[in-house]
């Protein structure tokens, strides 16, 4: 399945819209990954804990996003876009939101 931000794919024409898809996923943080989270912006650097739960979090819904789209008969999904937002008590939960318009090329 192709997937683009772009409203089309270059060289290939959209032959019909399916609808659109949508992923979502949530995620919590555990008090280690937030402690550690905590030593890097003290000392400075990058948090891998956190980089990697992102990443988990992304490919999740951008898998969902495509099951839905095959679904519906789709084999490209053009116009994605992808949302992070921080949720729950303390913001300890991780959405991610990604959404698309699903199409035949």
């Amino acid at each position: 399945m192709i997937l683009s931000t772009t409203p089309t794919i270059e060289g290939h024409p959209i032959l019909a819209y399916k609808g659109i898809v949508t992923g979502e996923t949530i995620i919590g943080a555990n008090v280690f990954k937030d402690f550690l989270a905590g030593i890097r912006d003290v000392i400075g650097g990058r948090s891998g804990a956190y980089e990697r739960v992102l990443r988990e979090a992304k490919d999740t819904s951008l898998n969902e996003l495509q099951d839905r789209a095959a679904a519906l008969g789709a084999n490209a999904i053009v116009g994605i876009d992808i949302d992070y937002e921080t949720i729950g008590t303390n913001n300890s939960m991780l959405m991610v939101a990604v959404s698309g318009t699903a199409v035949v090329i």
